[in-house]
């Protein structure tokens, strides 16, 4: 397990260098290298003190040993060439092994601070060689600072999603592994460490703790050394670009693997390694293309230029006979209807590969990205036995679904695993009757239905649409028969082209502008054709009225009035998941043919009415509360009366405390920063409850922390003191002072001083009276909270209505 005084080395060694080399990834390989280097240097120590001879550091090269480096005599420039030079070299170095010339390949020191220099190698230096699990532990930590590789479209993948997807394909000692789109091996270290400490059999149902579904830190003692020689040997991985191979050559090393089989391999162009087959395989390859597509060679048996359909098919056309493989793929995957997308579908299902799709929620990749994500499993002697798929959902995996990824008690994916590993054994035992699903999201779906039509749709909840319209009660009619489309008459206008006026110029969510003209001069439904959003919910369908101007990102929609209600329309539509519909990838697009083939319920126009009203009262009530809700800002008058003094006089602000995002451990001590709680942390740091305001980046804001302690991060000024004065009444009195302008035009990111906030003028009343103004406050505040409940309720009744319309 990671210590406290490793992670301490870590965290120090990324501190010193950020001013120098603010990138994540920058800062990652350069304690990579630093880290190689130096134990490179411990191990000819090593050699030498056992009698023999230094490997590493010889001939031409000695001058480059470590201690080399420290040599008193040296100054700074001399070290900062003499380092430079050696990193840049040492791919040259014909004493070292492969992989570390490997790991040296295209290494260059990115600064040129003999200060920066002196205090980092100080650092490094205190790490040191040896052969147990804490250093590929340390190194694990480290790779978990990498964030978003976006301009790929890579997304580091979260460990407990790794560890989910390992534990249902189960890796066993003699199969061969391979992950290509390796990255930083993610997905080897885990099958690597569920083998060793799962030798044989199923891998053992995962206790449920909230977070996470993954394993232990065994050694694998109950292997032989030939067991652990071969299964070194098993392990392979690819990866496009050198840095990501460096990382993943040096996270195996550092688990054992002294010749780790990591090549850097174009998966999707080269023809070098197509002939090689694996038992399992997993991945979360790159979900971008570059411009112009890839240009792959002819052997897919899916054609395309995207790279993630061409990654799903390397990865089904090169398992094994009895292969399994694991795939993170994007929604596009699932449902997009464009033809490379639903010709993998079809050959997945057809030839026999896809067994389970796993939707994961939205936020699984947050703070890096909010893409939405399912898992395709492939297990190619399972999928013959059964002609249906096992499809679940996860709609928490341990984690809120914010920026931060707060812990969370709900967590889906032990019941998932359970359900998946109850799926495999009932179809295996040739009794799938026997199957009882954990989670009630679980749902068996036939190839046959998803044939239908020829699109095999992954969307689980397609398909439990089609079954619930199968006992529909009123009749299903589509958006073509329904409504007149009058695209044709839409005209975009350049935004540097549109002369002001007073008609409302739409888009794809609604009034973007005013302008000087108008096309249309009548009630019409407008329905997002591209730039939306077509989630339930979304909001995508709204009416027009009156004189207006409608560019080409919106539908225009003339209901057929004497079959259907605007209202009733725009209803439905906005309570349906229209995704599922969208097409284009680079663009989504809900184009005008998958518009007119969208079906829904109709009922008799009386019924509509009765819909359409009921809808009605309730937003009425919506809106009414919504107002009150938007509507009210505490505040409190200035009685004259009132002394009035600096600021500084009244309160003592103070600059929050550094602590970086990876020193924070699980807790129940709330981090703040300018925006508000940011994360939450294990140790107590000021007493609450707080008052906070933003320092640097967004400045101004101010909130209240009601917690026995809170820790306010570097970003925010906290009041350390309040003299006597009543917190809350404190947090309304900054909240009237213009603080954001005393930070406006300061620096390039906005920052507030403390000195300036200090010498503002302010009028504060007797503590008698404060009380008295956070009474009346907070009263009315519960008021406001009453009318925010409103919404939630009646906003649930609108959906009931609309829910109604497609049951029995």
């Amino acid at each position: 397990m990671l210590n406290s005084e490793t992670r301490r080395r870590i965290d120090t060694a990324r501190d010193i260098l950020v001013g120098k080399v603010p990138d994540p990834k920058s800062q990652v390989e350069q304690i990579t290298i630093a880290l190689v280097y130096k134990f490179m240097d411990d191990m000819d120590k090593q050699s030498i003190e056992m009698g023999g001879k230094a490997s590493f550091f010889k001939g031409e090269f000695k001058k480059y040993g470590w201690s080399e480096i420290f040599n008193p005599r040296m100054g700074g420039i001399e070290m900062l060439n003499l380092y430079g030079e050696a990193i840049t070299r040492m791919s040259q170095n014909d004493n070292l092994p492969e992989l570390f010339r490997n790991i040296f390949k295209n290494a260059f020191l990115p600064y040129r601070d003999p200060e920066t220099l002196k205090l980092f190698l100080k650092t490094i230096n205190e790490f040191s060689y040896d052969h147990s699990e804490k250093l590929g532990d340390a190194f694990e930590y480290l790779l978990s600072v990498l964030g978003s590789q976006g301009d790929a479209g890579q997304f580091r993948t979260p460990r407990h999603i790794i560890d989910f997807m390992v534990r249902v394909l189960d890796p066993k000692k003699t199969e061969t592994i391979l992950d290509p789109a390796c990255g930083t091996a993610g997905f080897l270290i885990s099958a690597y460490k569920h083998i060793v400490n799962t030798p044989s059999g199923f891998a053992t149902s995962p206790k449920s703790d909230g977070v996470s579904v993954g394993f232990g830190e065994g050694k694998g003692e109950g292997l032989t050394a030939q067991e652990k020689q071969a299964i070194y040997n098993n392990f392979t991985g690819y990866d496009i670009s050198p840095d990501m191979v460096r990382l993943s050559l040096v996270n195996m090393y550092l688990h054992g693997f002294v010749k780790p089989n990591i090549q850097e391999y174009d998966t999707l162009t080269s023809e070098d390694n197509w002939d090689r087959y694996f038992n399992v395989i997993l991945a979360n390859p790159p979900f971008m293309s570059p411009k112009g597509g890839i240009k792959p060679h002819k052997r897919f048996s899916v054609q395309s230029n995207r790279s993630e359909v061409l990654f799903v098919d390397y990865m089904a056309e090169h398992l094994t006979p009895n292969g399994r493989a694991a795939i993170i793929v994007p929604e596009g995957i699932i449902f997009q209807s464009a033809g490379a997308y639903k010709q993998l579908r079809k050959y997945l299902i057809e030839h026999n590969f896809l067994w389970a799709v796993v939707s994961l929620p939205a936020g699984v990749f947050n703070p890096y990205a909010g893409v939405k994500t399912s898992i395709l499993f492939l297990d190619k002697a399972l999928a013959k036995k059964t002609d249906q798929i096992l499809f679940v959902k996860v709609e928490a995996d341990g984690f809120d679904l914010g920026a931060q990824r707060r812990p969370i008690d709900r967590n889906d994916l032990p019941d998932a695993l359970n359900t998946l590993h109850a799926w495999q054994k009932a179809v295996l035992d040739g009794n799938p009757a026997s199957f009882s699903p954990t989670i009630a999201s679980a749902l068996l779906v036939s190839t046959s239905r998803l044939a239908e039509n020829e699109d095999y749709n992954l969307s689980a909840d397609r398909h439990r649409e089609v079954k619930r319209v199968g006992k529909q009660t009123y009749p299903m009619v589509s958006l073509g028969e329904l409504c007149e489309i009058l695209d044709s008459k839409r005209v975009p206008i350049r935004e540097s082209e549109r002369k002001k006026g007073e008609y409302p110029y739409y888009g794809a969510t609604g009034i973007l502008d005013y302008v000087e003209g108008y096309l249309f001069d009548e009630k019409l439904v407008l329905v997002g054709e591209d730039g939306a959003k077509w989630d339930k919910g979304d909001k995508t369908a709204f009416i027009a009225k009156g004189k207006y101007w409608v560019n080409n990102h919106a539908h225009v929609l003339r209901p057929k009035r004497n079959l259907i209600l605007d209202e009733y329309l725009v209803g439905i539509l906005v309570e349906m998941d229209l995704r599922l519909y969208i097409t284009g990838v680079t663009v989504p697009k809900l184009n005008q043919e998958k518009l007119r083939s969208i079906e829904i319920p109709l009922p008799p126009l009386e019924t509509q009415r009765q819909i359409v009203d009921e809808i009605a009262a309730h937003q009425r009530i919506i809106d009414g509360a919504r107002q009150v809700v938007e509507g009210w800002k505490p505040n409190f008058d200035i009685d004259p009366l009132w002394t009035e003094i600096p600021l500084g006089e009244v309160i003592t602000l103070q600059r929050g405390y550094d602590l970086p995002k990876q020193n924070w451990v699980k807790g129940n001590v709330p981090i703040v920063g300018s925006n508000g709680i940011i994360g939450y942390h294990n140790v107590p740091k000021e007493k609450g409850p707080g008052v906070v305001t933003g320092r640097s980046g967004t400045i101004g804001k101010v909130h209240f922390i009601n917690s026995e302690y809170y820790w306010p991060h570097n970003t925010s000024l906290f009041v350390k003191e309040f003299n006597g004065h009543d917190r809350m009444f404190i947090k309304l009195l900054l909240e009237s002072i213009d603080l954001k302008s005393l930070g406006a035009n300061v620096a390039a990111v906005p920052s507030l001083d403390r000195k300036n906030a200090h010498r503002i003028m302010v009028s504060v009343p007797p503590l008698e009276i404060q009380r008295e103004i956070v009474a009346r406050i907070e009263r009315e505040r519960s008021i406001v909270e009453g009318n925010r409940e409103l919404i939630r309720v009646y906003e649930e009744k609108v959906k009931k209505v609309i829910e109604r319309v497609w049951e029995e």
